[in-house]
């Protein structure tokens, strides 16, 4: 009965050195074993050219990149990709890519499916089928065929719900060992998993984004059930007591619907809430993903309660809506096969 090879894809530099030494290669290869599979996104160790080729084969013998590519793309009208994964066990998995001008963004999923079951969300009405590895994260932005600027972790999931992972994935992206991505360049977003947000001030130096999508907490509770267990005002609490020393972006998403959270009493509360905090608001339009007889309030709506919040000195900015003809925007990501979607 032949062994499972083990997986560098979602390895730390340490881990690497203590596999070769446990081969009996020599440790110091470690950094460039790891620059090949996370920088230049090898399959096989048969690409690399400057370590000892005796020493990748006895590598080749136990160990694999553990790299894949997606299995289906599907592209917006407006540039928008979006790429379909299936991790080693099966799990279906989206990732986006967003480009806008200078910025190119990737949003990537961090479970198949989702157990906050928020009611204005595809992926949870989708059910929930098992945590992506670090290596199954990181793949996402390694495997897509395009120059990346920023990494979301806004897709498949609730990272609070996989921490261990999403944190040692936000380690490979942003050390130097492995992707270098700046720190700022990175974004976690949560509905607010208070001791997983504590672990992602403690352990990471990422960005966090919480979604809120309304400051009263009983109309927060029906749209994000996680609100009777983690309420938004614990997390608020704990932001607010952080030493923000190292210049971390902290943002509230805000899904605005029309007639549900879109009222002059909504704006006053919020700016109530984040009065002083530093912390931005990101106003997003919805798009519907069932029969609910819910529509996204209107452009102008989101604009002056943009310009609300900007005037009380709370920074804002309102999201362009990107990929929702091909069920690509937030929230609608179902990893549900579609018709036009190109297997790769």
């Amino acid at each position: 009965m032949s062994r499972e090879k083990e997986t560098l894809a979602g390895s730390d530099l340490e881990e690497s050195e203590e596999l070769l030494g446990r081969l009996g290669i020599d440790r110091r290869h470690s950094r460039r074993l790891l620059y090949w599979v996370y920088r230049r996104g090898i399959r096989s160790f048969d690409e690399i050219n400057d370590i000892p080729q005796k020493f990748l084969r006895i590598l080749s013998e136990y160990a694999v990149p553990g790299l894949s590519s997606p299995t289906a793309s599907e592209v917006s009208s407006d540039g928008s990709v979006k790429y379909l994964f299936t991790s080693k066990n099966g799990m279906a998995h989206e990732t986006v890519f967003l480009p806008d001008d200078k910025r190119r963004t990737v949003c990537v999923s961090v479970q198949s499916g989702c157990r906050m079951g928020c009611r204005f969300c595809a992926t949870g009405k989708s059910g929930w089928n098992g945590n992506l590895t670090a290596g199954e994260i990181v793949n996402q932005v390694i495997s897509i065929p395009h120059e990346i600027t920023h990494i979301v972790m806004m897709g498949m999931g609730e990272p609070g719900d996989n921490i261990d992972e999403v944190i040692r994935a936000c380690r490979i992206l942003t050390a130097e060992w492995g992707l270098a991505a700046g720190r700022r360049r990175v974004t976690v977003s949560t509905v607010g998993v208070t001791p997983s947000v504590r672990r992602l001030l403690d352990e990471t130096e990422c960005n966090i984004t919480l979604s809120l999508h309304s400051p009263f907490p009983e109309e927060r509770l029906e749209v994000i059930p996680a609100e009777a267990r983690w309420p938004f005002a614990g997390t608020l609490d704990m932001l607010k007591q952080y030493d923000n020393r190292i210049k971390r972006r902290f943002t509230v998403a805000y899904v605005m619907i029309e007639g549900r959270n879109d009222s002059q009493r909504h704006l006053e509360e919020l700016r109530r809430l984040l009065a002083g905090t530093g912390i931005r608001v990101n106003l997003l339009p919805y798009h519907s993903v069932d029969e609910e007889d819910e529509k996204s309030s209107g452009i102008s709506v989101m604009m002056q309660f943009k310009h609300e919040l900007v005037t009380s000195g709370i920074g804002a900015s309102v999201r362009k809506s990107r990929g929702a003809d091909i069920a690509a925007a937030c929230g609608m990501l179902a990893a549900s096969s579609r018709r036009g979607a190109r297997k790769q």
